[in-house]
């Protein structure tokens, strides 16, 4: 890819596009082609994007759908970094933005099982101005910190008649670890 880029500003959506027409003399003959001006449907307008690396094809109308930055960008309101290939430049991490187009195209997506991911996603949530993921991405969040399950219980038993009560009530295997007590330290076997 070309190191070197200008800034561009997109086409507005009511941009026009030539529709060739053809006259008819009574005959059948062609007498010569006129151009008329059409104007262009958003939605069959494709964008190129790179972002941080990550390539994506859209369209306007997704990018302007909701009110967001990316909007901001793509109405005409400011000003894009494109390079010499014709792709739009924007300076994030790629990871999480086919997600984020995902969620402009549908309203809602599957959000990350990870914390970590989750809290990344909310980042490029923010950066872009998406209040509904945002949102979503916040709430997820709570979510786990409330919803805190340890991986396992393990119960101290102390006596024959527990130990058998445990055993009989469970349905998975039982891992059985004795220890023994001495000088105020507990050894495992």
């Amino acid at each position: 890819m070309s190191a070197e880029a200008t800034m561009t500003p997109l086409p507005a959506p009511e941009a026009c596009a030539p529709m060739v027409s053809m006259q008819h003399q009574p005959t059948g003959g062609a007498v010569g082609v006129t151009f008329d001006l059409k104007p262009l449907n958003p939605s069959s307008k494709y964008v190129k994007l790179n972002v941080g690396g990550s390539l994506h094809y859209t369209t306007v109308q997704t990018l302007t759908k909701q009110d967001t930055m990316l909007k901001a960008m793509f109405s005409g309101r400011m000003e894009v970094l494109t390079d010499s290939e014709g792709w739009i430049l924007i300076d994030r991490s790629g990871r999480h933005f086919g997600t984020i187009l995902n969620y402009l195209r549908d309203g809602s997506v599957s959000l990350p099982e990870s914390q970590r991911e989750l809290e990344e996603m909310l980042s490029e949530a923010r950066y872009y101005l998406i209040q509904g993921l945002v949102e979503d991405c916040q709430l997820a969040l709570q979510q786990k910190s409330d919803g805190y399950d340890p991986l396992c219980l393990i119960p101290m038993v102390t006596s024959p008649k527990e130990e058998q009560q445990i055993i009989s009530s469970c349905s998975k295997p039982v891992v059985k670890l004795l220890h023994n007590r001495s000088n105020n330290k507990y050894s495992y076997t």
